[in-house]
């Protein structure tokens, strides 16, 4: 991809079509939408003010576009989804991640239609695809976050079913979802999780205000479990695959988070050419100092550096491989690159980039959240270097 902040895609014209509809959406309906809602990136977002723009996102064809056409969508390739979510990212919009399904949508349950029964899809599923319910996935407790294996909630079998107890934390759109994916250790079995579509409204279960991130944005809930009966047809997949099923395609998910970053990253590259471009200062202007601009140099060369790693691993994706140590290098360099380019973006903007509610600001904390969540750099590099030593054998 030859270098564009904001590319055009004219040598793939279904794309450029799409990522034209969907600038000319967030740029304006979506953010009249918001303007009149008075929605600022710290509101809390209720179902009254999601539901409208889930509906009309899948009017336009944009939530679930990922998914098969069976399913409702148009089939698109892993390296059209990332432009596409490039394009969600740089576009700064608070409701952005509700336009193609990631946040409770059809983005978190795309790969679990050849997991689940028939009747999971009907109840569950296919009304997320259609803007009707909406999800969350929980997996992470207080102890047990990378090392998902230190969790302590446990299911235990019982006549037609299970009684679930536990914690979960940092439930993503738990606020507004209607059921979870929960994992939990199966009771008297140490190395064993299984998978479960829990409705939120059932006995025995807590939707808490979780803790406020960085961001400020109100999004993250606690789901407490106490004793909670979930019916034996609630099991997603076997007894056992619970890790499985929620570390599954990991791959490509690791790779998909990354354009996400890339697009705040682009945004924050763009402010901060206006600013200096605009900024009086001893005389002249930010942009005409050398020093600014050498920086200015060395954040667009990471940029560019982040993206083509990132497009290189799904372009692999839809070519059918299985990039494995691209992914674990994609993550690892979009993190610490993009959080490195909205540091030194804040730098450059001095004060008014340092006050709470600044898009800069805003954009600094999401991409230090992002070195850490969906796999903290270190575990990152724990990845290249076990998929590096299965290379050895080359060297010889």
């Amino acid at each position: 991809m030859s270098f564009s902040l904001r590319p055009e895609y004219g040598e793939d014209p279904e794309l450029a079509v799409l990522v034209k509809r969907l600038r000319e959406y967030l740029h304006g309906e979506l953010a009249d939408y918001e303007h009149e809602h008075g929605l600022t990136h710290r509101s809390v977002l209720t179902r009254d003010l999601l539901e409208p723009v889930w509906r009309r996102s899948r009017e336009l064809g944009f939530y679930g576009i990922h998914l098969p056409e069976a399913l409702g969508g148009a089939g698109l390739s892993y390296t059209a989804l990332g432009a596409l979510k490039e394009e969600v990212g740089a576009s700064g919009r608070v409701l952005s991640t509700s336009v193609l399904g990631d946040m409770g949508g059809p983005l978190r349950v795309g790969s679990l239609f050849d997991i689940a029964t028939p009747a999971q899809i009907e109840t569950y599923l296919r009304p997320v695809v259609e803007a009707e319910r909406a999800c969350c996935f929980s997996m992470t407790e207080d102890d047990a976050g990378s090392d998902v294996r230190r969790m302590t909630t446990t299911a235990t079998r019982v006549e037609g079913g299970y009684r679930i107890t536990g914690k979960k934390v940092f439930s993503t759109a738990g606020t507004f979802a209607d059921f979870a994916l929960v994992v939990a250790r199966m009771a008297g079995q140490e190395e064993a999780y299984s998978a479960f579509l829990v409705d939120l409204d059932r006995p025995g279960v807590r939707v808490e205000d979780g803790a406020l991130p960085l961001t400020g944005q109100n999004i993250e809930s606690d789901v407490v479990l106490d004793d909670c009966f979930v019916p034996a047809e609630n099991l997603l997949g076997e007894e056992g695959q619970g890790l499985r099923i929620a570390l599954g395609r990991v791959t490509a998910n690791r790779l998909l988070h990354c354009p996400t970053a890339l697009g705040s990253a682009r945004r924050v590259i763009a402010l901060t050419l206006r600013h200096a471009a605009q900024r009086p200062v001893s005389g002249g202007l930010l942009l005409e100092k050398q020093a600014v601009q050498h920086m200015l140099a060395d954040m667009v060369t990471e940029f560019q550096a982040a993206r083509t790693l990132t497009y290189d691993g799904l372009r692999a994706l839809d070519a059918g491989e299985r990039p494995r140590i691209e992914s674990f290098m994609a993550k690892l360099f979009v993190g610490e690159s993009a959080f490195r380019i909205a540091d030194t973006a804040m730098q450059l903007h001095g004060k008014a980039g340092m006050v709470l509610g600044a898009e800069v600001e805003r954009i600094w904390h999401g991409l230090r959240m992002f070195r850490v969540l969906t796999g903290a750099s270190e575990i990152q590099r724990n990845g290249i270097v076990r998929e590096l030593v299965t290379h050895l054998g080359e060297l010889d």
